[in-house]
Parts: C-alpha cells; sequence; structure tokens
C-alpha cells in the first residue's frame, strides 16, 4: 500500500495507539494535518501556543504512563517547543514531538521559518531523528515511541521535511525494534541485591528515599511492601509525592529544600539509606559536602547507569528497572532468616518522632487574611486527597507539595527539575483528557498562570473542567522570599503591577471566576467550584503577600542547616 509520508505518520501514531495529539499548524506540517483530517481515530488538541502542546502530551503522559505526543510546525514551531521538551527531560518524561522541516532542498540555506531542530534539540531530547525519506517514517516513528518509553524514560523528537510528508511511498510499520547500542537494563545484579539486602538488615538507622523513578516505573507497590515489610521511615522527594502514600505513618515527608525537618534530619543522620529512582540532586540533598559529613552506606537503584554515583558515591549500585529490582529484594527479604534489629529501629524512630514534633510545617492561620496552605488544605478536603493536581513553580508547588496528600501516584503533575512556570494549565489539559470527569486542579500564581493563559481558550473550545487555584499574592513569591533572606529586603522586580481582573478574564474566555478574599469563603468557594462539574472554575485567592515557604534549607547549605518558622 503506498501512502505519503504524511498519512504514514499519522498511521504509526494509529499503530501506537496514540489517543490525542497536541498541536498547532504551520506551513510545513499542513500535509500531516491534511493526513489528520481524513481520519478520525488519532483525535487533535488544538492549543493556543506550542509550548503549551508539549506541556499539555507532558501531562497526558504523567498521568497515564502512555507516551504523550505533540505536533509543531518548524522555525518558531519547534523553538516555542524547546521549553516543553526540556521540562520533559529533566523529569524523564517520555513524548515523540513530531516537528515540520523546510523541504530537504532548503535545509541549511536560511528559508523561511527554518530552524536547525536537531541541533537546537539535542542537549534536551533523548534522541532526535532528521527524516530525509519517506521510506524511512515507518521505521523512525517505531524507534522514537520505543525510546521514549524504555528504559529512563524521555522526549525524543522526529524532524520531518515538507517534501518528504508529501513523498509517496510503500508503507508497513515494524512489529519490533533492534537498536544494537541500546539495550536497557531491566533487572538488577543478584549479588548486589543480596548485598542490599544484607546491609539493610543489618541497619541500625536506615532511611529509604523514594523518587520519581518508582511513580515511573509503576513500582509504587513494590516500594510499599518494601518499606512495611522493614518498618523503615520513607521519604519522597518532590517528583516521587504519592509513590508513597503521604498518610501512613511510616512517611516522613517530602525531603529537600523545602521538605520537613523529620525528613531532612533522617536523610542527613541515617546509617544506611536506600536511594529508589531518585538522582541525589541539589534541591535534595543540599550541599554535597555537608551531606557526605556524616558516614553511610548508600544503596541506589535506578535505571539508568549515568545516574549513579554522579554527585553522590554509593555503595551499592543497582541498575535495572525499580519494580523489578525491589520485587527481587523483597524476594531475598523474605527468604532470610535475619530480620532487622527491632530495638535499633524501635531508638531510631523514637528520634524521628522527636524531629517530627517540632511540627516544621505549622504556620499561623488568619481570620482576616488568606493563608496560602489553608486553601491548600481546604482543597484536600473538599477533594478527599483524590484529585489530579497541577502546578506551576514558585511557592504555591511548595504548598501543594507540602499540604495535598498524595495517597496515590500520577496524582501530582508538576515541573520539577526544569521549574516551568506556565506548566500547570496546560499540563491540567492534558491530565483533564485522559482522565474525563476526574477532578483536576491547576494550583498556580498570578505571576505563573500568566505564561500560558490563552490556553483558557483551549479549555473552552474542549470543554474541561478545570479548577483553577490561583493563590494570588502580588509578587513572584519565591523570587521575593529570596530577596528577603538574602538580598537585603530588595524586592526587585517582584511585584506584579497592574494585574488583571481574572473573574473577568475568566468570564471573558467563557468560563466561571471567583474572587476570594476573606478566609471565611475559602472553603465556601471551592466547594462551589468542584460543584460545577461541567465547567472551568477560576479562583483568584487574594492570599497574604508576606507569607513564607519553611522549612527551607538555603541554597548550598547542607539539610541540618534547615530554617524553620519558628527561628524568624
Amino acid at each position: 500500500m503506498e501512502l505519503t509520508g504524511a498519512e504514514i505518520a499519522i498511521k504509526c501514531l494509529q499503530e501506537e495507539e496514540v489517543e490525542y495529539v497536541f498541536g498547532y499548524p504551520g506551513g510545513a506540517v499542513l500535509f500531516i494535518y491534511d493526513a489528520l483530517f481524513n481520519q478520525d481515530k488519532v483525535k487533535h488538541v488544538l492549543v493556543r501556543h506550542e509550548q503549551a502542546a508539549v506541556h499539555a502530551a507532558d501531562g497526558y503522559s504523567r498521568s497515564t504512563d502512555k507516551v504523550g505526543v505533540a505536533l509543531v510546525t518548524s522555525g518558531p514551531g519547534v523553538t516555542n517547543a524547546v521549553t516543553g521538551i526540556a521540562t520533559a527531560y529533566m523529569d524523564s518524561i517520555p513524548l515523540v514531538v513530531i516537528s515540520g522541516q523546510v523541504p530537504t532542498s532548503y535545509i541549511g540555506e536560511d528559508a523561511f521559518q527554518e530552524v536547525d531542530a536537531v541541533g537546537i534539540t539535542r542537549p534536551c531530547v533523548k534522541h532526535n531523528f532528521l527524516v530525509k525519506d519517506a521510506k524511512d517514517i515507518a521505521s523512525t516513528m517505531k524507534k522514537a515511541f520505543y525510546l521514549a518509553k524504555s528504559g529512563r524514560p524521555g522526549p525524543v523528537l522526529v524532524d520531518i521535511p515538507k517534501d518528504v510528508s508529501n513523498q509517496k511511498v510503500e508503507y508497513s510499520y515494524p512489529s519490533s525494534v533492534n537498536i544494537r547500542s541500546y539495550n536497557p537494563e531491566m533487572h538488577g545484579d543478584v549479588a548486589q541485591i543480596k548485598r542490599a539486602a544484607h546491609l539493610l538488615i543489618e541497619a541500625k538507622r536506615p532511611m529509604i528515599y523514594a523518587g520519581g523513578g518508582v511513580v515511573l516505573a509503576d513500582a509504587s507497590k513494590q516500594l510499599a511492601d518494601l518499606v512495611r515489610l522493614l518498618g523503615m521511615p520513607c521519604t519522597n522527594t518532590l517528583m516521587g509525592l504519592g509513590g508513597y502514600p503521604a498518610t501512613d505513618k511510616q512517611f516522613v515527608g517530602m525531603l529537600g529544600m523545602h521538605g520537613t525537618y523529620e525528613a531532612n534530619m533522617g536523610m542527613q543522620n541515617c546509617d544506611v539509606l536506600l536511594a529508589v529512582g531518585a538522582r541525589f540532586d541539589d534541591r535534595v540533598i543540599g550541599n554535597v559536602a555537608h551531606f557526605g559529613s556524616v558516614p553511610r552506606k548508600i544503596i541506589h537503584i535506578d535505571i539508568d547507569p549515568a545516574s549513579i554515583s554522579k554527585r553522590v558515591q554509593v555503595d551499592v549500585p543497582i541498575v535495572g528497572d525499580v519494580g523489578n529490582v525491589l520485587g527481587d529484594l523483597l524476594a531475598v527479604l523474605h527468604s532470610s532468616k535475619q530480620k532487622p534489629d527491632a530495638d535499633a529501629l524501635a531508638a531510631w524512630w523514637k528520634q524521628i518522632d522527636e524531629w517530627r514534633a517540632r511540627n516544621s510545617l505549622k504556620y499561623k492561620n488568619s481570620s482576616e487574611i488568606i493563608k496560602p496552605q489553608y486553601v491548600i488544605e481546604k482543597l484536600y478536603e473538599i477533594t478527599h486527597g483524590e484529585a489530579f493536581v497541577t502546578s506551576d513553580v514558585g511557592q504555591h508547588q511548595m504548598f501543594a507539595a507540602q499540604y495535598y496528600k498524595f495517597d496515590q501516584p500520577r496524582r501530582w503533575i508538576n515541573s520539577g527539575g526544569l521549574g516551568t512556570m506556565g506548566f500547570g494549565l496546560p499540563a491540567a489539559m492534558g491530565v483533564q483528557l485522559a482522565h474525563p470527569g476526574a477532578p483536576v486542579a491547576c494550583v498556580t500564581g498570578e505571576g505563573s498562570i500568566q505564561m500560558n493563559i490563552q490556553e483558557l481558550s483551549t479549555c473552552k473550545q474542549f470543554r474541561l473542567p478545570i479548577k483553577v487555584i490561583s493563590l494570588n499574592n502580588r509578587y513572584l513569591g519565591m523570587v521575593r522570599q529570596w530577596q528577603e533572606f538574602f538580598h537585603g529586603n530588595r524586592y526587585s522586580e517582584s511585584y506584579m503591577d497592574a494585574l488583571p481582573d481574572f473573574v473577568k478574564l475568566a468570564e471573558a474566555y467563557g468560563h466561571v471566576g471567583i474572587r476570594v478574599d476573606n478566609p471565611s469563603d475559602v472553603e465556601g468557594a471551592l466547594r462551589e467550584a468542584f460543584a460545577r462539574k461541567d465547567e472551568l472554575v477560576f479562583m483568584d485567592f487574594r492570599t497574604d503577600p508576606t507569607e513564607n515557604v519553611f522549612p527551607m534549607v538555603p541554597g548550598g547549605k547542607g539539610l541540618s542547616e534547615v530554617i524553620l518558622a519558628e527561628d524568624l
């Protein structure tokens, strides 16, 4: 069967059972859009900016464990998409981004809307392809989906010149992929797993530190089984929230720059640390030298060998799929006649409970002005902890991470590694399309929401009943907090002047807008919003502009050098 390159590209998406493509048309992809028009299996979601297309595909992927797909045109289309691609790359999210390119004979001639898409995206993709012959499209797309999802996931770019998309060739879709230089290790070394089990059993002050890799590997059950079998404390990174139930008594909270006191102190003072699908990044362990000042044995499980001993030297490296390795580790522990030292573990829990008693997330509520923490607590209460929560980046992101207790994986959708403002709303679109009827809340700030606020138009077109919770403190809150702490209260360009009337703006897009000024109205506004099952509701909560996020580990400091609210 002979098809055009464009028709082949769409056939490939059908073969991969792609449900949604998020995109924006342009000259270089018109043949592909024509092929989309002539079929009805793959649905297209027209966004209002290419950055939002990739964020929406990203949100779809994070909440489903499927590969997200975006389609953009050449030149500014693909450069607008780069921020979304980099966001997915930093957080290891599987995406396939199809970009149009100028005709092959024009490449390198500075043609209209030409950029070197492969060169520009090379630092922030798992892999990319420039397809120069239509006969290679099917095999390239098969490789793209395989690379995006396997091993350590990530975004893959497929750049298709316009003439290639109109070239007719015979079509057949490969049934399998064989890339000689790429064979991810799925099972950990047996001897290393036995060493890990021995260390955990012998530990006096153990800590289990789980990151986003647990969520991406769908290994939450294995992690929970391990934590409960061993009776040890567990902490999650920002990306790992929901990987272990937040309401479980063995969960000591999120760790890192804005983690709980008990999580950070436990991490710093443990004698055996099991790191699962995490990468010891700067926001998690702070100063590397300070972290290394306490001797401990470290076991590190990760599918990416490049992540092991990258920042912190480990004692027992185990390369493999997190779920498989945890399953094998559980089997070894179950068969072992040795058990953890109950007395030592009891003493360790006593110490942790003393740290926990500091109640590092306490804050002074007010009857006069809305505290952002209170809004998140009420959001959790009203949604019974069952909502999908996306966030933008800043103080509101940290408040959501601290005060919304995620008991399930893939419910917390945020930009961790890149810290991308403007992520929240388009990501929520992808989540809502993936889970129609489910409660989806986008926690944002008055600064972040304006980065991609045009997507309120997309939400109207596709009738997406997202609930936008804007914690409006009239500042770039996290910037202001750092300026207060470290720059002598010089609030250089962090005040948001000339803000729009968000209620009228939401209404202009055809949605419901609610402004909330008083703490006594917070719960009622949230209940009203979630009662409107079929409407997007934009809630503009006017929050305390002076509120800061605590705990806080200052940049360059160690985990035990944390600042608590009570210290000021």
